[in-house]
């Protein structure tokens, strides 16, 4: 089925994607959401994995660009991890690697999209990364990492948007002719789990969706997906 790692042939699967072999057990906890956890009994969910992968994360980037930026201030060192570890970015990287597919959710997140939503793709990716921590060390991890964020960092323009995707947007819409983009944002959900949901209008050129745990980082996801759009053909 797909969404779950049941199959050995899932978890080869996904293993030769990432071009990483993790311990089946530590891949299969790191891909499982808690509305799946929830609807099969309280199983153990990925959210530990993902507060740890977030470090790693933020420490593999962070001596990256401190190695290969030396005439960057820190200013511009914070602004450069800021984009690559943001939600926006990772929930970029989860899509270009096809990631969703394997997430395991509950069928009420499924329904609802919860395979493409940003904020459930980046913490999958974070979980990841804590996996490949635990079962095969930090270098391995850190490896992991910098393979995972190298797309956004082989092209130039993206990494740019994904720094200020709206401020990119935005002035990718005025070289067109196109106005100013406007947002509209609508949120769901109890009060400790809101969800924001995003929509930007560029002209009658495009129409994109972004979504997010708060209002900003919906309107980021969505200025995002706009700025993909506008920009092919450019």
């Amino acid at each position: 089925m797909p969404g779950t790692m049941n199959a050995a042939d899932d978890s080869a699967e996904l293993q030769e994607i990432l071009a990483i072999q993790v311990n089946p057990e530590l891949l299969e906890l790191a891909l499982t959401h808690r509305s799946f956890a929830y609807e099969n009994g309280g199983i153990p969910t990925n959210e530990r994995l993902e507060f740890l992968g977030d470090s790693i994360l933020g420490q593999a980037v962070t001596v990256m660009l401190y190695r290969e930026h030396p005439n960057l201030d820190e200013g511009d060192l914070a602004k450069r991890r800021a984009s690559l570890v943001s939600s926006v970015a990772l929930a970029d990287v989860a899509r270009g690697i096809g990631l969703g597919k394997y997430i395991r959710l509950g069928r009420g997140e499924t329904l609802t999209g919860g395979r493409e939503k940003a904020s459930i793709l980046a913490d999958t990716v974070e979980a990841l990364i804590g996996a490949v921590y635990l079962d095969l060390g930090g270098d391995a991890a850190t490896a992991f990492v910098l393979r995972l964020v190298d797309p956004l960092l082989a092209d130039p323009d993206r990494f740019g948007a994904a720094m200020d995707p709206k401020t990119s947007l935005q002035e990718l819409a005025a070289r067109r002719g196109a106005g100013v983009p406007v947002y509209t944002v609508t949120e769901s959900g109890p009060d400790h789990a809101k969800v924001f949901v995003a929509t930007v209008t560029v002209g009658t050129l495009v129409s994109a969706h972004g979504e997010g745990t708060s209002k900003k980082h919906a309107e980021m996801a969505a200025a995002l997906e706009a700025w993909t759009l506008l920009s092919v053909g450019r």
